[in-house]
């Protein structure tokens, strides 16, 4: 992570945990192409046990249904890469935890992977707050690391703003 980076990330994280703090709200993650930078980039912050409630990373299929309860066919009919499963991604780290807000990613971070329905840097969005849930899809330019940060800070600034315009 570069220093400007992180230094974006780590005020994200504070914006976000005061809100959370403010309204009483704990968070949940369920990340595949980010391998839990989201849950670690809120656990950095000290005191974040009072907001952050778990992290799942289900990088396999498996693991989405394993884990977070995506349906196995829903996968195999749509791919991990899609609307569909980050709406399930998401849904199911609220069912699974005792969070009243989760964010969702299911991503082709590359190299390699890409298709040209979905190419590198595609990224699917879960979000869920108390009055909420959407899905959105953004893509990503740079290599590998590059995909993951923007997909970390797109993640939190994302969230942020859903949970002020509530």
């Amino acid at each position: 992570m570069t220093d400007l980076s992180h230094q974006s990330s780590a005020a994200d994280v504070e914006t976000l945990a005061q809100w959370l703090l403010k309204n009483n709200y704990r968070l949940a993650t369920a990340e595949s192409c980010t391998g839990g930078l989201i849950a670690a980039s809120c656990t950095d912050l000290v005191g974040s046990s009072a907001w952050f409630e778990r992290g799942f990373v289900t990088y396999s299929n498996a693991a989405k249904t394993a884990m977070l309860g995506v349906d196995a066919e829903l996968i195999a009919h749509e791919g991990a890469v899609s609307q569909p499963v980050a709406k399930a991604m998401v849904l199911g780290a609220l069912e699974h935890s005792l969070a009243q807000v989760a964010v969702a990613v299911t991503g082709v971070a590359g190299p390699g992977g890409g298709s040209a329905q979905k190419p590198v840097g595609t990224v699917w969005f879960g979000f869920a707050t108390p009055v909420q849930q959407i899905t959105e899809v953004m893509h990503f330019s740079g290599d590998r690391a590059a995909v993951r940060l923007a997909t970390v800070a797109h993640a939190l600034r994302r969230l942020i703003q859903l949970l002020k315009d509530q």
